[in-house]
């Protein structure tokens, strides 16, 4: 509705606010004009009563002043002139001769007069008087005291009917309220055309907020004046510039905050004050997926109650709080502090660890100083033991003496190949490993690895069988490829029992070359399989037999592998063998 809007509402307001003056101001033109009528009449009446007293006192002859008085009254103004004695003489008129003298006044009023007291006093009379129709309804008399001589004492009274001055007044009413009419239609053009004109930039402006609303920040408003109404549109439009490169700064930051959190290793769940979530980031969520998985949510909160528990620590005690939790096979240390406002807590966040990584390496490397002490024990203590026995003369020929000796050595040897394979390992993870390639043939490289163990595999009625599919060469070093492949296939021969095979099979590919060791031995058991590659593994030890073994053989092997860029894996069931896989790419 119109009424509703500014344009209205200021329409309207100018409207009322016109009317309201030209309604008082008509008002009291109006009684300002009526009273003034009527006082003018009085001041004539006056005038006239006074005129006649003059000429009654000025002449003694008394029709001669009647008759020079009575031409000083027009058409609409009688004259009567009393006697102290009641007698009364009328200027011509015949309605009012037959008429007593207290028709027109009473006898206060009469006495009043003669007392030297001139009076004005209206009076009405109804149409059964005995007026004509324009001396009906109000009449003002004047009335003053005359002084003829000593012995005559009388009274000028003058009257005249106030139709011609209700007349007058009617027709100024008129006038007045026609001008009022035309100035509130004029007021009501000027009124709406005032209210557009001022309203219609605000309309644009109105629209333009509705598009910067909308997102639209480039919307701008037409200056179109340089009053306020400019200024305003110019400060809107200023607006929306600063609004605009404020929501852009916003939202870079909310994007780098968001980049920052994505992009971080480490989780973080920021947490309101009743504990519901507002910010995750993807590790957070890792965590929060594994828990779900595990646990399931079967208490409705959106986290685990070892960490609302924390959560509720940390808000209420306004510390840090820290716990370690294991889902899924992985170990997290959460951390949690409280967010703090100007006056109180508003939450708090939690940052989230995957410390599995880091527990596996202590692990490591607590199984590895075993492994290594346990490793070295046995050789030592039979180095001290069969140097003891030496020494002591225990045997007592030369043969007895050279089997310790021997013995020695060999126990020597192993310490000295577990040493040097232990560094060799060592400079492989640090990533001090040099390689010397070189172009080398595959079907010669792979008849050279053949040729090498067929008498040990013809000793156990092994089968050793190679396959090559496709010709070319390989950029490789060819000392330490030869060395993964002796490996390989030394543990394929030492667990596959007599009357057993072994395949090696290469094929060269588009973009790489792919080897592989198979053999039909005891198997590598299923949960066994994700440790094969770590240092001492060795994982049942009847496939040990007795046999000396590191156990540092395999991660060597994985070592010279991804330092040629190739990868490595290794599939095996119970009872039916293992196959090692290898890939190389062609680009090194």
């Amino acid at each position: 509705m119109i009424w509703k809007s500014v344009v209205g509402k200021l329409w309207l307001t100018i409207l009322l606010l016109v009317s309201f003056v030209l309604f008082v101001l008509t008002i009291l033109l109006l009684e300002f004009f009526e009273n003034f009528h009527v006082q003018e009449a009085e001041r004539d009446l006056r005038q006239t009563a006074n005129k006649i007293s003059l000429i009654m006192k000025q002449h003694d002859d008394m029709e001669l002043s009647q008759s020079i008085a009575w031409e000083l009254v027009d058409e609409v103004t009688r004259v009567v002139i009393f006697s102290e004695k009641g007698d009364f003489t009328h200027s011509p008129n015949p309605e009012i001769d037959h008429l007593p003298a207290d028709f027109f006044l009473n006898d206060r009023e009469l006495s009043l007069v003669f007392e030297d007291q001139p009076i004005v006093t209206k009076k009405t009379y109804l149409p059964e008087s005995h007026f004509s129709d324009e001396m009906q309804g109000e009449i003002m008399i004047v009335g003053i005291p005359l002084h003829l001589d000593e012995n005559k004492e009388g009274a000028v009274f003058v009257y005249q009917s106030l139709l011609a001055i209700k007349e007058t007044s009617k027709q100024t009413t008129k006038l007045i309220l026609l001008a009022a009419g035309f100035a509130i239609f004029l007021t009501t053009i000027f009124a709406f055309f005032l209210s557009t004109r001022i309203t219609a930039p605000l309309r644009k402006m109105r629209e333009a907020a509705f598009e910067v609303a909308r997102g639209k920040f480039d919307t701008k408003v037409p200056i179109l004046s340089s009053d306020e109404i400019g200024e305003l549109g110019m400060a809107f439009n200023q607006m929306g510039r600063q609004l605009k490169f404020n929501i852009n700064a916003l939202n870079q930051e909310k994007e780098h905050l968001a980049n920052i959190l994505s992009s971080m290793a480490d989780g973080v769940i920021t947490l309101n004050r009743d504990g519901s979530i507002l910010v995750a980031n993807p590790p957070a969520e890792k965590f929060l997926q594994a828990w779900f998985y595990q646990e399931g949510n079967t208490s409705g909160q959106d986290l685990p109650q070892e960490v609302m528990d924390m959560f509720q620590r940390a808000v209420s005690v306004e510390k840090e709080q820290s716990i370690e939790l294991s889902y899924q096979g992985r170990t997290w240390v959460i951390v949690m502090s409280p967010l703090y406002t100007n006056t109180h807590i508003r939450g708090a966040v939690a940052v989230i660890r995957d410390m599995t990584e880091e527990r596996r390496l202590d692990k490591l490397r607590k199984d590895f100083l075993a492994n290594v002490s346990h490793e070295l024990r046995t050789p030592i203590a039979m180095l001290q033991g069969y140097s003891e026995a030496i020494v002591d003369d225990i045997a007592g020929t030369e043969d007895e003496k050279k089997e310790l000796a021997s013995v020695i050595y060999d126990e020597s040897l192993r310490m000295g190949r577990l040493v040097n394979d232990l560094l060799d390992l060592a400079r492989m993870e640090a990533g001090h490993i040099s390689l010397n390639y070189e172009q080398a043939d595959i079907i010669a490289f792979i008849e050279k690895i053949s040729r090498k163990f067929q008498v040990l595999a013809k000793e156990k009625g092994i089968a050793l069988h190679t396959e090559v599919d496709g010709i070319g060469t390989m950029e490789i070093d060819v000392d330490r490829m030869e060395q993964v492949l002796t490996n390989l296939v030394d543990n394929a021969i030492r667990h596959t029992e007599d009357n057993g095979s072994i395949d090696i099979h290469v094929k060269v590919l588009d973009h790489g070359v792919k080897i592989s060791v198979k053999d039909s031995g005891v198997g590598i058991p299923e949960e066994d399989l994700p440790f094969v590659f770590e240092r001492f593994y060795k994982a049942d030890k009847a496939r040990t037999r007795g046999q000396a073994g590191t156990g540092l053989g395999l991660a060597i092997v994985k070592n010279i592998v991804e330092a040629h860029n190739g990868t490595i894996s290794v599939h095996s069931k119970l009872g039916e063998g293992t196959t090692f896989s290898m890939f190389f790419p062609k680009s090194l």
